[in-house]
């Protein structure tokens, strides 16, 4: 059974992370950078939130305020659980689903080890597919 230490070993634990004191239009010219669609916002270099796509659209675009004015700390995001290099792709799958959000962070011991993303719960488990797949090709050929 896959787990989210899996998903990290892929794709790797490094976290786009900014101060929440940053200004919107700030963090959103790194994540454009980085063609990422959310920042890891820090406090003391503590782990305090996330700031999405969705939390621009939303708090500062919907509501008329300013890019240039409103910071990371204003918008982010601060009710996502957290999920363990232990946890199953499934259970990842479940908790984005049932929440309708985009991003889990990952926690271990109290630091953040990396974030994943609904598409990376969704390329684990099409590589999983392809494996057994190839597995049962395999076995039905010898």
């Amino acid at each position: 059974m896959r787990k989210v230490a899996d998903i990290l070993k892929r794709k790797g634990s490094h976290v786009e992370t900014v101060e929440s004191e940053l200004t919107v239009i700030e963090a959103l010219q790194l994540m454009a950078d980085k063609n990422i669609g959310s920042v890891a916002v820090v406090q003391y270099q503590k782990f305090v939130g996330l700031m999405t796509e969705r939390d621009y659209s939303r708090k500062v675009i919907l509501k008329g305020r300013a890019s240039n004015e409103t910071t990371v700390g204003e918008i982010m995001g601060i009710d996502y659980p957290s999920v363990t290099k232990n946890d199953t792709i499934e259970h990842c799958m479940q908790l984005l689903s049932s929440l309708n959000i985009r991003y889990l962070p990952v926690i271990e011991q109290g630091n953040l080890s990396g974030i994943i993303s609904i598409n990376d719960v969704v390329t684990e488990t099409i590589l999983t597919q392809k494996e057994t797949i190839e597995h049962l090709q395999n076995y039905i050929h010898s």
